[in-house]
């Protein structure tokens, strides 16, 4: 049997090197998982048993929010009851300084609890509110930095595809990290606020104010009555039966899905071409993603198969190194390779490595899992090949370069790493909650 770390060289760099050339990261995984279960599992009989203890975990009923998350999201971009969202919201934020970016951070946090799709909530909020903040004297950091921020609580804020991924493959109750992590998300959209606040009364000229013709407030109720009021029963149909206990994450999936589809029918929009797109733009991410967790299955069997996770646990916990600095460790790690991969590699190639050593050193795991989901998010906003980044860049306006997008994701990012130590420090903002509702 090889020692443990040449089992990791063996397949860890070829992977890294497949994905670096450009090779989709299914297929990256699918070559490596391949090579690997027969030089190191024992010819093809290893390969039939890595592919048929693939399908068994693709099989598994926790994969089904996925998709169905998938739906929401879809419908509630395709039906415009996003951009109903984002309307009534104008209404309220009224002429504080600021307003447009103050309405980006609100945006994010409503269709975080709506879609779960960061990138889809860039793609929107970018294309609504930039050009707007642009033409009002926006100045790019108070543009584009508050929509990459905000975006990414989609990450954060239940419903997450990327949660449930995290529940999935390090085999945690994804149940509790849903409900972990809420608070974390909140505590992001705080500080994104704090710093708006702060930075446009000390540089008024970042978002120069502008006269808004006053709302009445029958009409403010009329609007969130109409448009807001009714999303309760969404965000209710996903993490409000999970609380209660009335169903599981999976089932929770399946009622928010539905009762998306039933409010854009309320509202006279679910026609069949916003049913059909809905459901064929949901299919292919999900195919896309369901494909990378099967590979990345055959890849931590192969790893465990060999030893070599066990081999890597061994050796960090026995490192000379307090177990805390080691997890803080781990998170900058995921920090940094989001500078250059997407989220789901990243996750697939390490939780199977960090979850054992973190549950090894007696910490919470879904503390632990509310870290990485934020350095997740954290990395898909860094410098230089985040892909939240470039999604901002397809839909910033003409003449916007990436150094623009870097310079306005900073003070963001900052405000990410703040969370992240307030995390570390007070575990008890995941772990009451999830006691709490737990119990």
């Amino acid at each position: 049997m090889m020692e443990w770390y040449i089992v990791v060289l063996v397949i860890v760099a070829p992977l890294l090197l497949l994905m670096v050339t450009g090779l989709p990261v299914a297929f990256a995984f699918l070559v490596v998982n391949l090579v690997g279960g027969y030089m190191l599992m024992g010819g093809m009989s290893g390969v039939e048993q890595l592919v048929l203890n693939t399908v068994d975990s693709l099989a598994s009923f926790t994969l089904v929010p996925i998709a169905l998350f998938m739906i929401m999201g879809e419908a509630m971009f395709q039906s415009r009851i996003a951009i109903d969202l984002m309307d009534t919201l104008d209404k309220w934020i009224g002429k504080l300084r600021g307003r447009l970016a103050f309405m980006a951070v609100g945006g994010g946090v409503m269709f975080s609890t709506l879609t779960g799709n960061s990138m889809g909530s860039i793609a929107l909020l970018g294309s609504t509110l930039v050009p707007e903040m642009e033409k009002r004297g926006y100045k790019k950091p108070m543009s584009l930095g508050p929509i990459l921020g905000s975006a990414g609580l989609a990450i954060m804020i239940p419903p997450s595809s990327l949660a449930v991924v995290l529940g999935v493959v390090s085999e945690l109750s994804i149940g509790r990290i849903l409900i972990g992590i809420i608070v974390p998300g909140l505590l992001m959209a705080v500080l994104y606020a704090v710093y708006i606040l702060v930075r446009c009364t000390l540089q008024p000229d970042l978002a120069p104010s502008f006269d808004v013709p006053p709302v009445p407030m029958k009409d403010k109720l009329h609007a969130t009555a109409v448009h807001i009021l009714p999303l309760t029963i969404v965000v209710f149909s996903v993490v409000g039966v999970i609380f209660l206990g009335l169903a599981t994450p999976s089932e929770a999936a399946a009622t928010g899905a539905f009762a998306t589809l039933a409010l854009a029918a309320i509202k006279r929009r679910l026609s069949w071409k916003v049913f059909s797109t809905s459901i064929f733009n949901s299919a292919n991410i999900s195919v896309m993603v369901l494909l990378i967790v099967s590979g990345a299955t055959a890849f931590t069997q192969i790893l465990a198969y060999t030893g070599a996770t066990y081999g890597m646990v061994d050796a960090i916990t026995s490192l000379d190194a307090s177990p805390s600095i080691i997890v803080l460790a781990m998170i900058g790690a995921v920090i940094f390779l989001g500078m250059f991969m997407g989220p789901l590699p990243i996750m697939l190639i390490t939780l199977p490595i960090f979850v054992p050593i973190v549950i090894q050193f007696g910490f919470d795991p879904i503390w632990f899992a509310a870290m990485y989901l934020v350095a997740i998010e954290t990395g898909s906003t860094s410098p230089p090949l985040g892909a939240a980044l470039f999604v901002m860049k397809a839909v910033a306006p003409k003449g916007t370069s990436m150094n623009d997008i870097y310079k306005a994701a900073m003070p963001f990012i900052i405000c990410d790493l703040v969370a992240i130590l307030i995390l570390f420090f007070f575990p008890a903002l995941v772990t009451a909650p999830v006691a709490y509702m737990m119990r």
